[in-house]
């Protein structure tokens, strides 16, 4: 039985494209392992990962998206190599965390950055809603999973899990308790 601290062992092969890509698209301050934690959540860092309906890659990336990615990036060439589809990943996180300015705090930001990564900005938004509607405060993660099972047309589960094993993975990879709230403000 593998367990994950073998495969976080295992799995640095990619570190250097992380390091590269978060750099570029978000700073040096951001911490990179951000970004391998969603891949591992995404692939599991398999570059030859194809989901049942066509995401490819390491980052898991619709080749629709990728194409768009690539009219803002020509260099980032073919969604099937790593590099390219590690960069392109990070930048598409890039456009949805500026978009996603309003949360209060860090790890609230990383929640709506993931979450609409998984289910669609769309979907999100609808949350948001449906938590404003709620009375509850919808620039808070925490209050978009307690609305999700009645959002409609939203596989919620699945987005809500996501997003916690990217802060799992992400502690883990990191080796500190507390996963994206141990994050400094951005």
């Amino acid at each position: 039985m593998l367990f994950l601290s073998d495969a976080l062992a295992a799995s640095n092969r990619y570190d250097r494209q992380f390091r590269k890509y978060s750099k570029r698209f978000f700073g040096v301050g951001f911490d990179w392992k951000l970004f391998k934690a969603q891949a591992m959540a995404e692939s599991g860092l398999e570059p030859s990962a194809k989901s049942s309906v066509g995401a490819l890659g390491i980052m898991q990336l619709m080749p629709s998206t990728f194409d768009e990615i690539k009219s803002k990036n020509p260099e980032l060439t073919d969604v099937n190599d790593p590099e390219w589809n590690i960069a392109a990943g990070i930048y598409y996180d890039r456009v949805l965390w500026r978009l996603w300015a309003e949360p209060p705090s860090l790890p609230d930001r990383l929640g709506f950055v993931f979450g609409s990564y998984n289910a669609g900005r769309g979907t999100i938004l609808r949350a948001k809603e449906t938590a404003r509607s709620q009375n509850l405060d919808h620039t808070l993660w925490p209050s978009i999973e307690s609305i999700a099972p009645t959002v409609p047309r939203w596989q919620h589960r699945q987005t809500i899990e996501y997003v916690r094993k990217i802060e799992s993975t992400y502690s883990d990879l990191s080796q500190v308790e507390g996963g994206f709230g141990r994050l400094p403000g951005k």
